[in-house]
């Protein structure tokens, strides 16, 4: 069984590659590796089986593969982020994808199967929902998901696909957690890139592109004025972070930081938030936003608490840190005052209204980070697979961070492309910080 085709509207890939065209503009990295990739060809004959946000700035990074010789099947990674018109582009290109907005989770697992009916070379993941799903049918664990993916992906022996499996790369930090856990139970069967963990990843894309983003999904959805309201923000990682500084700048009244972890905690203190549990947030917030990884991180003794009005976003992965069986329950109905934005009724009377059915904000109300950000987390991708590809069968079975030589490339790059120069150690400055003999 080969791959196919399915998107929404074929007739919109005009439009779609002219939003590609758009990111390319404002991904000069990425595009300076295409050209690279484009002369040398380093993934010559490498499949690629790619489970990401269908966006145009993921179409940049797919035509960047694909110029480096490699054969990509696309799904997405969300049922609710595809762009139509991107997606109808890159299967005119010759792209197999299948993926559109509005997905049903077996059209989603499908998707998935799609993809690893390509039988890859290398997985690409953001939230690896590839490589959870292709290690559960090695195993020949039985559920709805592998169930749903064997429907497009076929019987095959997957215990010996899954063995010429050059690698694979992870996007995001929920699932880098996810691929961790692999590697700690012993199950992971190839090596996996935490793309996530790279600085020219995390540090801007986590906290500037998802920082802003999320707001840019929350404020189209609602255009509320956020001056003078009291925003609580769940998780104080690199996401958070971006997000509760964005909520600084955009006026809020009070920033609250809720959290597990001490030392987040604190770092939240001394930057300038109050940090307090969330069952005492509940009472005080306007607008809540997840940032965790976790689930159940706003459930039913928070809901009971809050304001009539309140807002509920999230900007982690998956639809689980805003837990929705309670809200479902507490509720007596809803409906969908505007788009994106679902209205819940309490017993009470109360109202609260919860963002883009709990998934992603900033891809579900808005368009995803800007191009300029995903400039430098898709150019990690990029480097990422072609160092798996130059390093076959030298890798072990875990997880590892991309090195920090291609880290500091990418970030080189970027300054290059905005005209920024920066000085460079002389050689008597890099003999004083190689000695040991010198203290003065």
């Amino acid at each position: 069984m080969s791959p196919v085709v399915k998107v929404r509207d074929p007739s919109l890939a005009e439009r779609g590659r002219v939003q590609i065209e758009w990111a390319e503009r404002h991904m000069p990295v990425l595009m300076r590796i295409r050209e690279r990739f484009r002369k040398e060809r380093p993934l010559e004959g490498i499949k690629i089986a790619a489970s990401l946000h269908v966006t145009k700035e993921t179409a940049v990074l797919v035509r960047t593969l694909i110029a480096g010789g490699a054969q990509v099947a696309l799904a997405p990674c969300n049922p609710l982020s595809t762009q139509d018109d991107v997606a109808a582009a890159l299967a005119e290109e010759g792209v197999y994808v299948y993926a559109w907005r509005g997905m049903s989770e077996r059209d989603y697992y499908n998707a998935i199967g799609n993809a690893l009916s390509i039988e890859p070379d290398i997985t690409m993941d953001d939230g690896a929902d590839v490589i959870t799903t292709f290690h559960k049918l090695a195993l020949g664990v039985e559920d709805d998901t592998t169930r749903w993916a064997r429907e497009t992906a076929g019987e095959r022996d997957y215990s010996k696909l899954i063995e010429k499996v050059l690698g694979g790369t992870e996007e995001t930090t929920t699932g880098v957690i996810r691929i961790r856990a692999m590697e700690r139970q012993g199950i992971l069967r190839y090596p996996v890139i935490a793309v996530n963990e790279s600085y020219t990843k995390f540090m801007f894309d986590n906290r500037y592109g998802t920082g802003q983003s999320t707001w840019d999904g929350i404020l189209r959805a609602t255009n509320i004025l956020v001056a003078g309201k009291v925003v609580v923000v769940a998780g104080y990682g690199w996401v958070g972070r971006g997000v509760a500084m964005r909520a600084r700048g955009l006026g809020a009244r009070r920033v609250i930081v809720t959290e597990v972890n001490p030392v987040r905690a604190l770092e939240a203190v001394m930057d300038g938030f109050e940090v307090m549990p969330m069952i005492r947030a509940a009472e005080i917030g306007d607008i809540f936003i997840t940032a965790t990884g976790n689930m159940k991180v706003i459930r039913r003794e928070h809901m009971e608490r809050m304001k009539d009005g309140a807002i509920l976003a999230n900007a982690g992965h998956f639809n689980v840190e805003i837990w929705i069986p309670d809200l479902e329950e507490l509720a007596v109905s809803k409906r969908e005052i505007r788009p994106g934005v679902t209205e819940y009724t309490l017993r009470n009377g109360r109202k609260l209204y919860l963002l883009g059915e709990g998934r992603l904000v900033n891809l579900v109300c808005a368009e995803g980070h800007p191009s300029e950000v995903m400039d430098m987390s898709f150019s990690n991708q990029a480097l990422a697979v072609e160092y798996l590809v130059k390093n076959r069968g030298r890798l072990e079975k875990k997880v590892y961070k991309l090195p920090d030589e291609l880290d500091t490339e990418v970030a080189r790059l970027k300054l290059q492309s905005m005209n920024i120069e920066i000085d460079e150690l002389t050689e008597e400055q890099r003999k004083y910080l190689e000695s040991w003999t010198t203290g003065t």
